[in-house]
């Protein structure tokens, strides 16, 4: 059995894709377990390839699978914590980045700034194993959904520095009505008061407020059949690129080129203030890297993903 572990989120997951395919091709005959959050579940299936997940929520515990490890693999983080988490089953082998603290050396550095899809697609290829980073497209999901063809705005975020503010959602999702989008703000059940105040703001309907009323699966397959998504730098985001979805990615203080979709995708744009010298953030209020981006910018992109999108169905046609 191959087991890789990879216990954080949705993005995390997404980004993960290339180096999960990678480990499917190159132990065909082996049982592919996937040691992750179990709310992940309907994104692995569709992911492909990954015979069992392990339900792991974080770095304290991690389940014997069932049957021997032949190859354990980290794609959670550069150690110490995770490597000895993992040596702790027991594998015939440990792919990981080298961490002596873990008593791990034959792996690859860690490169602090290196692209989230780049770094596990280095990690396989360090031990010999290909990995294409432009192997990021998601499976269609299954689950029905009413309103595909919509503009999802999705405000959110776990992290309070990655939340552009949401008068500017507002005023976005108002233009976009008046331009005929079919406009809905997602979110989680603790973002349902955010999403909801957006959608009064802008003058949507209640039933445009989607914020703790799909899971997992309804989500991706939202995304999947969208006109457009807007959101800054989280899970939906990655969603989009995997179903290459049109969407315009708001940064904050995390570049671009750590987490951003890839430039040939020619069908997302990312906004980001720059690496400048910014105040101290106390953590209340939006962080000055959102609050530099404008609504103006904003629809700006919206008009250059547009163009492309018209571009590709006239070379289609």
């Amino acid at each position: 059995m191959i087991l890789a572990l990879r216990a954080l989120g949705v993005g995390d997951l997404a980004t993960a894709v290339p180096a999960l395919r990678a480990l499917r091709a190159a132990y065909p005959d082996e049982r592919l377990v996937l040691a992750a959050p179990a709310w992940l579940g309907p994104l692995v299936e569709l992911v492909g390839g990954v015979d069992e997940l392990l339900p792991t929520a974080d770095l304290t515990r991690l389940d014997r699978p069932g049957g021997r490890v032949t190859v354990a693999v980290n794609l959670h983080g550069q150690g110490p914590q995770s490597h000895r988490l993992l040596a702790a089953v027991r594998p015939g082998r440990l792919l990981a980045f080298a961490n002596a603290e873990a008593a791990h050396v034959d792996g690859p550095p860690w490169h602090d700034d290196e692209h989230e899809v780049s770094r596990w697609c280095r990690l396989l290829r360090g031990y010999g194993i290909v990995a294409d980073p432009g192997d990021l497209d998601l499976r269609r999901p299954d689950a029905a959904v009413t309103a595909s063809g919509v503009t999802v705005l999705h405000p959110g975020s776990k992290e309070r520095a990655k939340r552009w503010p949401a008068d500017r959602f507002a005023a976005l999702a108002r233009e976009l009505t008046g331009r005929g989008h079919r406009v809905v703000v997602t979110g989680s059940a603790a973002e349902r008061a955010l999403a909801a105040g957006i959608a009064y703001q802008a003058g949507l309907p209640a039933a445009s407020v989607l914020a703790g009323r799909t899971d997992l699966a309804r989500l991706a397959a939202l995304i999947a059949g969208a006109r457009l998504v807007v959101s800054g730098d989280t899970g939906v985001a990655h969603l989009a690129t995997g179903y290459r979805t049109p969407s315009v990615v708001l940064f904050g203080p995390v570049p671009p080129a750590r987490w951003g979709p890839p430039p040939e995708r020619r069908r997302h744009r990312v906004l980001w203030a720059g690496a400048r010298a910014w105040p101290d953030w106390d953590g209340v209020g939006d962080h000055p890297t959102m609050v530099a981006l404008g609504v103006d910018e904003v629809l700006a992109a919206v008009d250059d993903v547009e163009r492309v999108v018209r571009g590709d169905r006239a070379v289609a046609a």
